[in-house]
């Protein structure tokens, strides 16, 4: 089970990596580019997704298309979902509670990388998990 500290310390773990907030929210950012965010659902949010809305924490990352996406919410259907206000990007909305790290560790590791410039992915290339 992951806590906001468990996220900061994760993604701040990366290079080039500063924490800020947004709308209130907190967010993490490689060279000013957000990656991982807090994601508190709206009303309309939890109106489409009825009973399965969490009631926890919801954390929002960069994930490389619509295909890992959708590969996230069909392996862990639990963990990973997604709302209409997110079709057509590729990011994805997890459950926090239910991230262990290593799979937190493993989502902030691919959302860094989606938003990274070039130049920082070729000075810090991550390594396989």
């Amino acid at each position: 089970m992951a806590s906001w500290d468990d996220v900061a310390r994760t993604c701040l773990a990366l290079p080039a990596t500063s924490e800020g907030t947004m709308r209130g929210w907190r967010q993490w950012l490689v060279r000013d580019k957000g990656f991982v965010w807090e994601r508190p659902l709206g009303k309309k949010d939890t109106a489409e997704l009825g009973d399965d809305a969490p009631t926890g924490p919801v954390v929002a990352a960069y994930v490389p298309d619509e295909g890992a996406k959708q590969a996230l919410i069909s392996e862990e259907p639990d963990v990973y979902f997604t709302t209409s206000h997110f079709d057509g990007y590729p990011i994805v909305l997890c459950r926090l509670e239910e991230l262990d790290q290593q799979a937190l560790t493993e989502l902030a590791a691919e959302a860094w990388a989606c938003r990274a410039p070039r130049r920082v992915l070729a000075e810090h290339p991550l390594r396989p998990a």
